[in-house]
C-alpha cells in the first residue's frame, strides 16, 4: 500500500555502471521536490560489484534504498524494483539519465489532470558532440513523432522517461520477464496498456537527460539488440493475441533515414543519415538471427540431436547491456 504522503517512486535498474548511477542520483538530489513525497528505488541486476556505497552517500539527501539481485534482465529489475515501490506513481528511468530539476513538478501538475494515465516525457540527448549519441537521439524522436501523432492519445515511450499509476502497472502485469534483453520490453508494455484501455499522454516539459556514450561499435551492437527485442515483442504479441505485423511499411523506414536531412545541415546531415541506415542494417541483422536462434523452439522437427562436448554444460551468453 502506498503512503499517503509518498507520490512518486523513482525505479532505477543499474548494471555495472557506477560513475552514470552516481550521476544520476545526484541529478535526483537536485530535484525541486519535497523529500518527503517522492522515494528512490536502485535495483541492482547482478553487478559485478554491488553499489552499495553509493547509495549510501546519498542516504542524508534521498529517502533511498537499494535492492541487489540475480542478473535477469532489465525488465525484471523493474518489477522488482515496483514490486518495492511506496509511491502512488512509478518513474521508470535508466542509471545514465538526469532529470531536469523541474521534473516532478511538472509531473504532478499533468497528473493531476489525468491522474489514471501514463505520462511519457522528453528524453534529451546530453552528449551533443558525440555523433552515435545524437543518431540515436535522433530515431527516439522520430519514433515518438511517428508513433505518438497526438499528445493525449499516444502509443509508445521508452523507459528512460515514463510514468505510470503502480495501481494500473500492477493490473496489467508489469514488464514481460521473458525479454531478456534492453530493447523492447518498453514497447510491449506501452502496447498493453493500451490495448486495456488505459490512457498515455505526451508531456514534453518532463524532461530527462540521457548521457548514453556510443561509439561506431556500441551503437551498432544497441540497433542488433534493439533488432533480436523486435523479434521478442512479435513473440509477445501472438502470446497476447495482439496484432501479428511484422514489420511498419516501407514509408517508416525511408522517413527515418532521411530525417536528419531536414533537421540537419551538411556533413552533419549526411553523416546522421548514414547512421541511421546502418542502425536498420544492424536491426534486421539483429531480428532474423535472434529468430533463427529460436527456430527449434519455433519448429521442434528442426531441432538436431546434441551431443554434450567434454561433459561440460555450454556456458551462458551475457544476457543484456543497459
Amino acid at each position: 500500500m502506498h503512503s499517503p504522503q509518498l507520490l512518486f517512486s523513482f525505479v532505477i535498474p543499474t548494471f555495472n555502471r557506477p560513475r552514470e548511477l552516481r550521476r544520476c542520483l545526484t541529478a535526483l538530489a537536485e530535484l525541486d521536490y519535497p523529500r518527503n513525497r517522492f522515494e528512490v528505488v536502485v535495483v541492482d541486476d547482478g553487478s559485478p560489484t554491488v553499489p552499495g556505497d553509493i547509495v549510501e552517500s546519498f542516504r542524508d539527501r534521498l529517502d533511498i534504498c537499494l535492492i541487489a539481485k540475480r542478473n535477469r534482465g532489465p525488465a525484471s529489475a523493474r518489477n522488482t524494483g515496483a514490486a518495492h515501490a511506496r509511491g502512488r506513481y512509478l518513474v521508470f528511468t535508466d542509471d545514465d539519465c538526469a532529470p531536469e530539476a523541474d521534473m516532478l513538478r511538472w509531473l504532478e501538475y499533468r497528473l493531476d489532470r489525468a491522474p489514471h494515465a501514463g505520462v511519457g516525457g522528453r528524453t534529451v540527448n546530453a552528449l551533443a558532440d558525440v555523433l552515435c549519441s545524437v543518431a540515436s537521439q535522433h530515431m527516439v524522436d522520430y519514433l515518438f513523432r511517428y508513433h505518438n501523432r497526438s499528445a493525449d492519445q499516444a502509443r509508445f515511450f521508452t523507459t528512460t522517461n515514463l510514468t505510470l499509476p503502480r495501481d494500473r502497472f500492477e493490473e496489467i502485469g508489469g514488464f514481460d520477464t521473458t525479454f531478456p534483453l534492453a530493447a523492447a520490453e518498453d514497447r510491449e508494455l506501452c502496447e498493453r496498456w493500451v490495448q486495456h484501455g488505459f490512457e498515455l499522454v505526451y508531456a514534453p516539459e518532463v524532461v530527462v537527460r540521457h548521457a548514453h556514450d556510443l561509439a561506431l561499435g556500441s551503437f551498432c551492437r544497441q540497433h542488433f539488440n534493439y533488432g533480436r527485442g523486435r523479434y521478442h515483442l512479435i513473440d509477445a504479441r501472438e502470446r497476447g493475441g495482439r496484432r501479428r505485423s511484422r514489420f511498419e511499411a516501407a514509408s517508416f523506414y525511408v522517413g527515418l533515414v532521411g530525417d536528419p536531412l531536414r533537421r540537419e545541415r551538411g556533413s552533419r546531415a549526411v553523416k546522421l543519415s548514414s547512421l541511421n541506415l546502418l542502425s536498420q542494417i544492424t536491426y534486421a541483422a539483429g531480428y532474423y538471427l535472434e529468430r533463427l536462434r529460436h527456430l527449434p523452439a519455433m519448429h521442434p522437427s528442426l531441432s538436431p540431436e546434441l551431443e554434450p562436448v567434454s561433459g561440460r554444460e555450454p556456458t551462458p551468453a551475457s544476457q543484456h547491456s543497459y
